[in-house]
């Protein structure tokens, strides 16, 4: 899963404290509502998996609208969506929500680890 969507699904999990990392979700949304619209399937999915945050389609469906979208190559995006997951992770159990939704639903192989997304700075892997 992408780091946009990783993000995203472990803000929404049931078992995080919504007030700590609230203020780093709705940066991230804003910004994405900024940048792509009020309006955008991207934005659109995002509220969708807000109603049903366990939902895999509609995890499938935030993280394709993500790829077809290349918000992922967006600097700005990514260090609200490192800051977000800095924030999931400061909490009891973070890491291993963060673990969790990098898991591949279909094969049931973890495809996650502690991984830390970090933005690419111009001129810098």
């Amino acid at each position: 899963m992408d780091p946009i969507t990783t993000a995203i699904v472990a803000a929404l999990a049931k078992s995080l404290s919504q007030d700590v990392c609230k203020d780093s979700y709705v940066a991230l949304k804003e910004a994405l509502k900024k940048k792509f619209g009020h309006k955008s399937d991207l934005v659109d999915a995002v509220d969708k998996l807000e109603k049903k945050p366990d939902s895999e389609a509609r995890q499938d469906i935030l993280q394709e609208e993500v790829e077809i979208s290349k918000v992922n190559d967006d600097p700005e995006i990514l260090k609200l969506v490192q800051n977000l997951l800095d924030q999931i992770e400061s909490q009891p159990g973070g890491q291993q929500i963060i673990n969790q939704t990098q898991t591949n639903q279909v094969s049931g192989v973890n495809v996650g680890g502690n991984f830390e997304f970090k933005p690419v700075q111009d001129g810098k892997s």
